[in-house]
């Protein structure tokens, strides 16, 4: 009966792992804090199982020491992964702000060259930045889009 158990929990257990590092898998294509809480619940029942498996255990064959490390340690790696992923975000964020101030001043023309602007403000968003002009027309920031310095007025060039 005991073995039953340990089989058992030992398949649960493994059932956890996998759902955890499933967890960090979608932290890299969605919020990494969403991951982050469901990989901590996952973590949470993952100690609840190896409890129960020492507990139920077969006291004449024993858990295999190394197994149990080699869970604790997926485990501790996907919860690595997690907040590295949580990390580049914040980092990404950051990044694109700064792009965004650097645009403001400067001109602006869409990819298809029939909207062009002085750039006043830029909305940023989690997968793209929008320029809205000081006319008001908005310019998705994509591939193709130029940005320049602001034209200077009343100068001329030549001899």
């Amino acid at each position: 009966m005991a073995v039953d158990a340990t089989s058992s929990a030992t398949n649960a257990a493994t059932a956890a792992a996998a759902a955890a590092q499933k967890a960090a898998a979608a932290s890299s294509s969605s919020s990494a804090k969403t991951a982050a809480e469901k990989a901590s619940l996952d973590y949470d029942s993952f100690l609840k199982l190896l409890i129960a498996q020492m507990k139920n255990q077969d006291p004449t064959n024993p858990m295999d020491a190394t197994e149990q490390i080699s869970q604790l340690a997926t485990f501790s790696q996907v919860e690595q992964t997690i907040q590295t992923n949580s990390n580049l975000e914040t980092l990404i964020t950051g990044n694109a702000l700064t792009n965004a101030s650097s645009y403001i001043g400067k001109t602006i023309t869409s990819s298809d060259e029939k909207t062009t602007g002085i750039v006043a403000s830029v909305r940023v968003y989690s997968d793209t930045m929008v320029a809205t002009t000081t006319d008001g027309k908005e310019i998705p920031i994509t591939v193709g889009v130029r940005v320049g310095t602001k034209p200077t007025t009343g100068t001329t060039t030549g001899s």
